[in-house]
């Protein structure tokens, strides 16, 4: 259409240079006018030419010629006059079009832009060392689109970083609801524990979509009576085998930690295949002797896009590590928090945060490695009030280190909240910061001893303990029953320093002198 209108005014414009063009020939090619009585006319002689002029006496009517010229001009002008107004009509008509066009245009390559950033990746082809049946399974249960692709260069990754940056600081988020589009696997890593069926019925029980939820069942060390109480599930979960079952030879003082190296080596090929062989965006961690809470799913598909879209925060976790009955308020089941300690225990990776931990995964330990600076780059986790998983599981490479003193005693949340149709931007960081400094410096500063008594204190608070050493953080730990161990000098469920908990139904913050800037790494 556009084509069509610019052709038909350059048409407009030639036929009216054209036309003055005659004109002006046909004017200029005519001869003078004679003098009177000379008889003159268009050829020698030819005095009839002009005869239409010729007065008494045969003279010729000169005010009647100019007269007549003047009318054919006047005609011309008004006929080139329609021609203009037809051509200007016509240019303003072309200019609307041509703006549509481009809008139309523009419009069209940003609707494209989005669809290639929605598109999800191919499937890659399964490993050979992957069961052909598990391959199957997870293949037909993940082929959906996922929702991002991640960054194939460190200058994507930065522009990508200075995108959700912008998107946080006009808190244009949408934060209320993931797309319902989005695939959230859960891996259950497993070993020799038949008692992954106490967690595997839970996740079954609560699943609210098989398709959306996926269940991949990693099992290392071969042991045969788990292969088969995971067997016995048919369909509803895909069950895959670490092929490497061998010893991993370390130096002779870490021989009694050959758990902790092969433990390491299955959570790597693990999410490998996860995120590289079954090409998901993202994923839930479990292990085999987690049991989770009824809004499990709902708090990890609610959390997805604050994760996904806030570059400060680098995993979601269902564990609060001083989530004891006494230290939570379990009237606030919807309450959560950053913490920059890592928790584990139930937490969500993104593929783009596995990209940057692959490379350099370690041999051993890789819960506390995740915890030093280096990988955390301060960056900050999210964490319930009350805890979306509890373990259960005394027997493991730990020999029950922490379980008996405080794991066995976490309270598992049972109500569900409906986080999906709750805004939870006010855990973006911008906002999150400056009402958390306020309500923790804000808080009265009181001594172990005035909560211990309580009887000077007066409601709920809360109140602030201050500390400013190590030692005093772990004395001060200790008497009010939350855990003084420090991970890279950060303390666990810490923010900027702060632990919150209650003490006898009181909130109380553990918290460093006002001004707080960074985690001493000394303190370990």
């Amino acid at each position: 259409m556009v084509r069509k209108k610019g052709s038909l005014i350059l048409c407009g414009a030639f036929l009216f240079v054209a036309w003055n063009a005659l004109l002006l020939l046909y004017l200029w090619g005519r001869p003078p006018i004679g003098r009177l009585g000379e008889g003159g006319g268009a050829e020698p002689g030819g005095k009839e030419e002009w005869g239409v002029g010729k007065g008494k006496g045969g003279q010729v009517n000169l005010a009647g010629e100019v007269i007549r010229l003047a009318e054919e001009v006047e005609v011309q002008l008004e006929t080139q006059k329609k021609l203009l107004k037809q051509i200007e009509s016509h240019r303003a008509v072309w200019v609307r079009q041509k703006d549509v066009g481009k809008r139309e245009t523009d419009d069209t390559k940003k609707v494209k832009e989005e669809v290639v950033h929605q598109t999800s990746k191919p499937p890659l082809p399964a490993k050979d060392s992957v069961d052909d049946r598990a391959q199957t399974e997870v293949q037909r249960t993940t082929q959906k689109p996922v929702h991002t692709v991640a960054p194939d260069s460190k200058l994507e990754q930065d522009q990508a970083i200075e995108i959700k940056e912008e998107i946080v600081d006009k808190n244009k988020l949408v934060t209320s609801v993931a797309s319902p589009d989005v695939i959230i696997p859960i891996l259950v890593i497993a070993c020799d524990r038949v008692t992954v069926k106490r967690s595997l019925d839970r996740l079954i029980q609560y699943r609210p979509s098989p398709q959306l939820y996926p269940i991949i069942v990693s099992q290392d060390c071969g042991h045969a009576e788990t292969a088969r109480v995971i067997a016995s599930y048919g369909e509803q979960v895909s069950h895959i085998s670490q092929p490497d079952l061998s010893d991993i030879r370390v130096r002779p003082e870490h021989r009694k930690f050959q758990g902790y190296y092969k433990i390491a080596r299955h959570y790597r090929w693990a999410l490998n295949q996860v995120f590289n062989t079954f090409s998901q965006s993202t994923v839930v961690i479990v292990e085999d002797d987690l049991e989770v809470a009824p809004d499990f799913f709902e708090y990890f598909r609610a959390l997805y896009p604050i994760l996904r879209s806030d570059p400060t925060l680098w995993c979601v976790s269902a564990w609060n590590d001083n989530g004891r009955d006494a230290l939570v308020d379990s009237s606030k089941a919807e309450l959560l928090y950053r913490t920059d300690f890592f928790p584990g225990l139930g937490w969500m990776l993104l593929k783009e945060m596995w990209d940057e931990l692959e490379p350099k995964w370690p041999l051993a330990f890789w819960d506390d490695w995740m915890r030093q600076p280096e990988q955390r780059r301060d960056r900050s986790c999210i964490r319930p009030e009350i805890s979306r998983t509890i373990t259960f599981g005394r027997k493991g490479v730990s020999l029950g280190q922490f379980f008996d003193q405080y794991l066995r005693y976490i309270k598992l949340n049972t109500q569900f909240v409906p986080f999906t149709k709750q805004n939870l931007s006010y855990l973006l960081k911008e906002k999150y910061d400056e009402k958390f400094i306020k309500e923790v410096y804000s808080a009265p500063l009181v001594k172990i001893e005035e909560l211990q008594q309580g009887g000077s204190l007066r409601g709920p608070g809360p109140y602030r303990v201050q500390y400013s050493s190590r030692d005093s953080f772990k004395v001060f730990a200790r008497n009010l029953g939350v855990m003084d161990d420090l991970k890279s000098g950060v303390p666990r469920t810490g923010y900027r320093g702060v632990v919150s908990f209650l003490y006898r139904g009181r909130r109380v913050f553990l918290a460093p002198p006002e001004g707080w800037m960074q985690y001493d790494i000394s303190w370990s």
